[in-house]
């Protein structure tokens, strides 16, 4: 069977990562990014999305973004992670080229203002757009001895959340950077 879903973006993010090379690998590695800090960013809420969707996130710490990966170009069903090793079945990475160009990122909410949240610790592009957001809830999300799979071994011969450091833009693809 063959579904197909469609979604809308509520939100599009204000960040300050241009291009791939500019953001982090994850909202929470921001070593080997050019700054090297955290960074907050906007996240803008289309007109039609009325300010009773978000009114009550005030308070929550963190929130999950559900994005759409806007500039992938397609997928393979192998990648090689940024931190190295033999490619790996890119289900089993975070490789924004996958089958269904879906993202979710934990970020900090720093504040809910009209129209817009500001956030903290993103690793999405500018221009992203949102398709959801789901508070974090620390009972709920937060499963801290889980296993990581073939990331363990990494960790182990790398460090724990090791950064691959800033690497050269890929050429673009039909005249597009990423």
């Amino acid at each position: 069977m063959s579904e197909v879903f469609a979604c809308r973006p509520i939100a599009y993010l204000r960040s300050p990562y241009a291009q791939r090379i500019d953001a982090p690998h994850q909202s929470t590695v921001v070593q080997g990014t050019q700054s090297g800090e955290v960074v907050e960013a906007r996240l803008e809420f289309v007109d039609d999305l009325a300010p009773e969707a978000y009114a009550d996130l005030a308070g929550f710490e963190r929130i999950w973004l559900i994005f759409a990966f806007h500039r992938s170009q397609g997928w393979k069903a192998q990648v090689k992670p940024p931190r190295g090793g033999p490619k790996r079945g890119v289900l089993a990475t975070r490789s924004p080229h996958r089958p269904n160009p879906l993202g979710l990122s934990a970020v900090e909410l720093v504040a809910v203002e009209p129209g817009a949240l500001i956030l903290r610790g993103v690793d999405l592009l500018d221009g992203t757009p949102v398709l959801d957001i789901k508070p974090y809830v620390p009972y709920a999300d937060a499963f801290a001895g889980s296993r990581a799979g073939w990331i363990d071994e990494i960790d182990a011969a790398q460090g724990r959340q090791s950064a691959p450091g800033p690497k050269r833009p890929r050429k673009p693809v039909g005249g597009q950077a990423d």
